[in-house]
């Protein structure tokens, strides 16, 4: 009787979040196919039909698959990212990668903070701005988000934080690549800046190979070293909000969450080799499409006139962290090997 009562609970559950769950998948696959055939970020396809569609996150059949969405298919598709790196990877591009990616990611993620203090907003914003723009875009934006406690504008800041990096990255893709060559920087060189700077992962490996193969290897390898980055950062970003809330009184944030963990686990296990490819290849595209589909939940679930009020100075500060990363990564590439 209990394990029946339990497929019966089980089944209502599919049925109440189905409808919901379905509209993220065909907004996400439309968002893919629009994607292929002009060239523009998936992610930004996504959010941009999602909140077309947010009439359907109001009180109906589709809001709890796209609270679902949202959230728990956001956390699994982050968990999942960790199928795309191994140690190897990392290790075997020597010191100076490793010091450059380090040094990239905590001093923009420091000055990001700082810099969203002096404009008004809170601390959490300028981690949130600066996490995506330091480690991979999106889907850093995407973890942070999850990881970071609950506030009434999160949404809306994670919202206007996935369209800002993904049109950062889609112009330093191409603008990268010409301030590469016009620098005179060598293939390694120039995959190094590619691979330090430029935000999502797509865009990494589209500018890197457009300067030669050599520079692609290198910049989708140091790219791949920043998404490990996401795990530290997490970790230490609820550490952070963790004693904030405690000493808010406050909901105090989980010390790890559990995506983070997987995450972490699935490094590790990608690590030893014995993962075959095509589970890895399998395991990557399940993680894009979760991303997508769970982004544009998050779309369905914000007005674009709130996008619209966001103002200038949130603008300013995601240009301006852009623009420290690459001329911090120009000047560290300078010293390190």
């Amino acid at each position: 009787m209990e394990l029946a009562a339990r497929v019966s609970l089980g089944s209502a559950r599919v049925r109440t979040l189905a409808p919901g769950l379905l509209a993220c998948g065909v907004v996400g696959a439309a968002s893919g196919f629009l994607s292929e055939h002009y060239g523009a970020p998936v992610m930004l396809f996504a959010l941009l039909l999602g909140m077309a569609m947010n009439f359907l996150s109001e009180d109906g059949p589709c809001r709890p698959g796209i609270e679902f969405a949202a959230k728990q298919v956001l956390r699994v598709g982050i968990a999942l990212l960790g199928l795309r790196i191994t140690a190897g990877q990392v290790i075997g591009l020597g010191w100076g990668p490793i010091a450059l990616v380090l040094a990239c990611v905590v001093l923009t993620i420091v000055v990001s903070v700082f810099a969203a203090r002096a404009l008004g907003f809170q601390s959490n914003f300028g981690l949130l701005t600066g996490g995506a723009t330091a480690i991979c875009g999106a889907s850093a934006a995407l973890a942070l988000s999850a990881a970071l406690p609950g506030h009434p504008k999160k949404d809306k800041a994670t919202l206007f934080t996935v369209i800002g990096v993904s049109a950062l990255s889609t112009v330093a893709m191409v603008v990268y690549p010409t301030v590469a060559q016009l620098l005179g920087l060598s293939a390694p060189v120039a995959g190094k800046f590619l691979g330090a700077t430029i935000h999502d992962v797509a865009q990494v490996v589209g500018a890197g190979y457009s300067i030669s193969p050599e520079a692609g290897d290198i910049a989708t390898l140091v790219k791949l070293m920043r998404v490990a980055m996401l795990l530290p950062v997490i970790l230490v970003a609820s550490v952070i909000t963790r004693r904030a809330g405690e000493a808010e009184g406050g909901e105090r944030p989980p010390l790890l969450p559990w995506f983070a963990v997987a995450f972490a686990v699935l490094v590790a296990i990608n690590s030893t080799g014995v993962v075959p490819h095509p589970v890895q290849s399998a395991g990557n595209d399940l993680s894009r499409w979760f991303l997508v589909a769970a982004i544009a939940g998050i779309g369905m679930k914000t007005h674009l006139k709130e996008v619209a009020s966001v103002g200038l100075k949130p603008v300013l500060l995601m240009v301006g962290e852009t623009l420290f990363l690459a001329a911090l990564a120009l000047v560290l590439l300078h010293w390190l090997p």
